[in-house]
């Protein structure tokens, strides 16, 4: 039995780190500071991924189609390995059409001393007409957890709520308060959208960067998975902090999508969701199994299917 935690936080204070996540060394460190040695040692955390608490719908793909609500304040139901993505995928299909999509894919940024940080919260203005002259968005922060050992995980509330991340953190910054949490078994899960045969079926999407050398001590040098059909992948320098120490890592950047020469999509599946390779206990190498004809944005096929009936594409 593989389990792993879910948890949603609020974002109570401005946060000063990295726009694009905050690493799970963050997460790690925040969270090791209020459990025992034996639980320190066994813990493994996720990346946090920014998510904006709006109206929406989940995925046709999600098990439970009909969910649709303020989805950014409260964790969807898991039966699905589909459904682990629904807040991890960097388009938020879930958001309803009429909101404003590209707004929601970057935090609003205020400056501190001379030093730039993302605020918690978002503000759009509204029509004159209406009774009130902006509408106020809450910034929430969805990540997991998941333990070597047995009995660790689920994690207390009390011992999430109220962690601190990224700079200045001593001066109230980053603080995060626990807004919902669920556990889920991956082995228990639906994975019959990977019951294909051949792996030129499948594709792999890099959900967190994965890393292939690091200057931190004792770490391994990792190449390109071989399972990996890539000519070519973005790479991108990223840091590991601990303490005073900062260290240095290469990566493989996240975001990218290569084929998957794989024998087995499911094992691969299941493997990604707790990472694979250097760091996977912080964060890095987070993966997730697609079919190879399903497109990560709906878009771009119609612009693919344009341009291969001779029309322009607007894309």
């Amino acid at each position: 039995m593989t389990v792993v935690q879910q948890v949603l936080f609020a974002v109570e204070a401005t946060y000063l780190g990295n726009p694009y996540y905050v690493s799970g060394n963050a997460l790690f460190n925040a969270v090791a500071r209020r459990v025992d040695e034996s639980a320190r040692r066994s813990l493994c955390v996720s990346h946090g991924v920014f998510v904006p608490g709006e109206w929406g719908d989940v995925p046709e793909t999600h098990s439970r189609s009909s969910v649709s609500g303020k989805l950014g304040t409260s964790l969807p139901p898991v039966e699905a390995y589909e459904d682990l993505f629904v807040f991890r995928d960097a388009a938020q299909r879930w958001l309803k059409e009429e909101r404003p999509r590209d707004a929601h894919n970057t935090l609003d940024v205020q400056r501190h001393g001379g030093r730039l940080a993302f605020a918690s919260e978002c503000h759009f203005g509204r029509p004159p007409e209406v009774r009130n002259s902006k509408r106020t968005v809450q910034w929430f922060l969805q990540c997991y957890v998941h333990a070597e050992e047995p009995g660790v995980v689920p994690l207390a509330e009390d011992v999430l709520d109220g962690i601190r991340v990224g700079g200045a953190r001593n001066y109230g910054f980053g603080e995060l308060a626990v807004q919902d949490t669920q556990v889920v078994d991956l082995d228990e899960l639906d994975y019959s959208g990977l019951t294909g045969s051949a792996a030129d079926e499948f594709v792999v999407e890099l959900v967190t960067p994965y890393v292939l050398s690091s200057e931190y001590p004792g770490a391994d040098d990792q190449s390109i998975p071989w399972w990996w059909d890539a000519d070519g992948v973005r790479r991108r320098e990223e840091r590991l902090v601990e303490g005073a120490d900062v260290y240095e890592l290469a990566t493989v950047d996240h975001g990218q999508v290569v084929g998957y020469a794989g024998s087995d999509p499911v094992a691969t599946a299941r493997n990604g969701v707790t990472r694979v390779g250097t760091h996977s206990r912080f964060g890095f190498g987070e993966l997730r199994v697609r079919p190879a004809g399903q497109d990560r944005v709906a878009e771009r096929a119609v612009n693919a299917s344009r341009r291969d009936d001779g029309e322009v594409s607007d894309a």
